[in-house]
């Protein structure tokens, strides 16, 4: 039965309790792509850490981030988290930037009403943890990079974990998309130059995603930076954590990434020769995604292996040729075999994946 705190919050916020916190895996549960493995960012901005955490970076090589890196005891109620460790003493410039930043889809915040008289306020809060202390920046931004609304919060003592709020007025101005583009973006700057710094809470007309004189966690060797509980939600006070369960928050997860076979000997789609040399395999993908998804599979020699009345060949080449966003078509042409064949595609090494994404 739904409680009474939770019917007059959602009476309150016109929010049902299932989604209170816009930001999923706030709590660095679901880590698919990297399995708690560290990663380190390129400047090509397509390298996430846990899901939904994407991380920048002007500069190659200058930071890691990986699930509950330096394994140190998380929050209570919580048992992952984000962790950033700084790679070099680097001097930033005015032009670089370094963050972590998770895009809310534009149709998970669309009734805050932001861009017009009604906009809701939010208040934001998080957990974090550094080797380092002082005011560290941080900002929520529109998909344009047209408004911004830069912030600070201060971390008082080294290695220990502090839970920080932060209340943001709604912004009355700009464009903010409400359909399945980037609705409002989160950014948590670990090192950024004055390009992208601006006068801590107030919204402007800027791209910025830092605060003036904000600590650089990349600007010291070794040091690190470790963050989860983050929660967006409408409203001027911060409440408790909304945890959902690992299965909610998976699926919630594959609507922008789906990772469906990785490692060796796992079987992934049945399969049917179409002709003597091209093999077709078609799935469902567990959860409608977000769009149209795009392939991300890993290839080369052995990656992938052709089952078809018992027998295997390699079958290497595997391509994305037909997809909605619920249903991928695989197709593999340098296996042999009989029309009407049916058989199936395993991975047949530990470094073989399969997977689709629809990122923001």
């Amino acid at each position: 039965m739904t409680n009474a705190v939770s019917l007059a919050q959602q009476a309150s916020t016109g929010v049902s309790p299932g989604f209170r916190n816009r930001i999923i895996n706030g709590g660095m549960t679901i880590d698919q792509r990297n399995a708690g493995a560290s990663v380190t960012p390129t400047t090509a901005n397509t390298t996430f850490s846990v899901d939904r955490w994407l991380c920048n970076a002007s500069q190659a090589s200058k930071y890691t981030v990986q699930q509950n890196a330096g394994s140190v005891t998380p929050p209570a109620g919580f048992v992952n988290y984000m962790g950033v460790t700084s790679s070099s003493a680097y001097s930033i410039t005015s032009s670089d930037y370094f963050f972590l930043e998770q895009d809310i889809e534009g149709l998970n915040c669309g009734d805050l009403g932001w861009g017009n008289a009604n906009a809701k306020t939010v208040t934001l809060s998080f957990w974090v943890y550094s080797s380092l202390t002082g005011t560290f920046g941080a900002s929520l931004r529109n998909s344009s990079g047209g408004r911004s609304y830069p912030f600070s919060y201060t971390i008082s003592a080294a290695n220990t974990w502090e839970y920080k709020t932060v209340t943001i007025a709604g912004d009355t101005s700009g464009t903010w998309l409400t359909t399945n583009g980037i609705g409002i973006r989160l950014s948590y700057s670990i090192g950024s130059g004055s390009n992208w710094a601006g006068t801590a809470g107030a919204w402007n007309s800027d791209n910025d995603w830092t605060v003036s004189g904000a600590v650089s966690v990349v600007g010291t060797n070794g040091a690190t930076w470790y963050i989860t509980g983050v929660q967006l939600e409408v409203g001027s006070t911060a409440t408790s954590f909304d945890t959902r369960s690992y299965g909610q928050e998976l699926l919630l997860c594959q609507r922008y990434y789906t990772l469906i076979a990785k490692g060796a000997n796992f079987y992934f789609v049945t399969a049917f020769f179409y002709n003597g040399s091209i093999f077709y395999g078609i799935m469902t993908l567990p959860v409608q995604m977000r769009t149209i998804p795009t392939s991300a599979i890993s290839s080369g020699p052995g990656n992938y292996t052709l089952y078809y009345n018992s027998t295997s060949t390699n079958s290497d080449g595997l391509n994305v040729v037909y997809s909605t966003n619920q249903t991928i078509c695989l197709q593999n042409t340098t296996g042999s075999g009989t029309s009407g064949e049916v058989g199936g595609l395993y991975t047949a090494t530990a470094s073989a994946f399969v997977a689709v994404q629809a990122e923001l």
